[in-house]
């Protein structure tokens, strides 16, 4: 069978959406923006214990996936993932309550930041290790295909990830069983504080995934609905039944690789330049200047994005820590002969 042709969409220069949807998309940036700058504060003043990476910068990319997706499709991501567990539908007091390391949380406050997991919206990780993502997501796509099927299911990953073994497997059997699963590639240019062009020799990723006969393209991941409308195309060829597509994310996110990280790798004055082109504030221009939001609509936005974030934050304070008797819960069986 020929190899699918890579698509084409072309961007509108103007927001393509009706008044409440445009809306919903930027409150949705806000929600993730907020809710990563509160963590950081809250990392701290020692609420937060452990590793803590931040999606600050990238909320366009969760925001323009996610939206395109169905309730029922299955997502998997990174340990930067508060964002796509949020729009994935895992209620926000339970994921700050697993940052807390509350019971309360999605994890029951076993998994922390990088580990959040919530079966019930098929929302399949939160995974530390880097590439992790890619083989969960061919397993479940093949499941799917097993049973009849029609979800689908979208992994995250940073650019890092694809000098993995893994992700090269991945691509390959996704590909050759012609299985159902974007992989959305996160591009911040820095994997692990170290430049793309000093890690990869190749630094044209859809170069790399074209090699496996995946469909691949770019798009400008500061750039909500340029994210939402190749997404959705990308979407329609699966399920079209074209198998896997990759969509390479250039992006930039504005803090530190973790909040462990002192970052001596990048420029401030590099930062400060895509810092610019923040996909928050330069939306949300792009909605006043077609007439779809009024200052007094984004003050609203932005105090219903904050009352969620500190509701989230009250309902983790007042959680409950596991009791030291079931520390071993779910690790051992009690009779490993049944």
């Amino acid at each position: 069978m020929a190899t699918p042709r890579p698509w084409r969409v072309r961007m509108s220069l103007s927001v393509p959406y009706p008044a409440e949807f445009a809306r919903q998309l930027l409150l949705d940036m806000l929600r993730i923006r907020y809710l990563e700058e509160r963590a950081a504060e809250l990392y701290g003043e020692g609420k937060i214990r452990g590793f803590l990476h931040l999606y600050i910068g990238q909320e366009a990319i969760a925001v323009g996936v996610l939206h395109a997706l169905a309730s029922d499709d299955a997502v998997v991501a990174t340990y930067r993932e508060h964002g796509h567990a949020l729009l994935k539908g895992v209620p926000m007091r339970a994921i700050v309550a697993e940052m807390y390391g509350c019971r309360e949380g999605c994890s029951r406050g076993r998994g922390g930041s990088m580990h959040l997991f919530d079966a019930k919206t098929r929302f399949f990780g939160g995974n530390a290790i880097v590439g992790g993502s890619l083989p969960l997501a061919v397993g479940l796509a093949l499941a799917e295909r097993m049973r009849d099927g029609k979800r689908l299911t979208a992994c995250f990953f940073g650019e890092g990830a694809l000098a993995e073994g893994a992700a090269a497997e991945s691509l390959n059997l996704a590909a050759l069983w012609r299985l159902p699963v974007l992989f959305c590639c996160e591009n911040n240019l820095y994997a692990m504080g170290t430049s793309l062009a000093r890690s990869q020799a190749q630094t044209d990723l859809c170069a790399k995934v074209h090699a496996f006969k995946v469909p691949a393209r770019s798009v400008d991941g500061m750039d909500v609905v340029a994210v939402h409308e190749a997404t959705r195309a990308a979407l329609g060829q699966m399920q079209a039944g074209c198998g896997p597509c990759f969509l390479e994310f250039r992006t930039y996110r504005f803090r530190a690789r973790s909040m462990a990280d002192p970052e001596p790798c990048r420029d401030k004055a590099e930062v400060e330049a895509w810092k610019k082109r923040g996909p928050i504030h330069t939306y949300g221009a792009q909605l006043e200047a077609q007439g779809l939001l009024d200052e007094a609509g984004r003050r609203a936005l932005e105090a219903e994005a904050a009352a969620e974030v500190e509701a989230a934050v009250a309902f983790a304070e007042a959680g409950s820590l596991e009791p030291v008797e079931d520390l071993l819960r779910d690790v051992y069986a009690s009779d490993w002969t049944q």
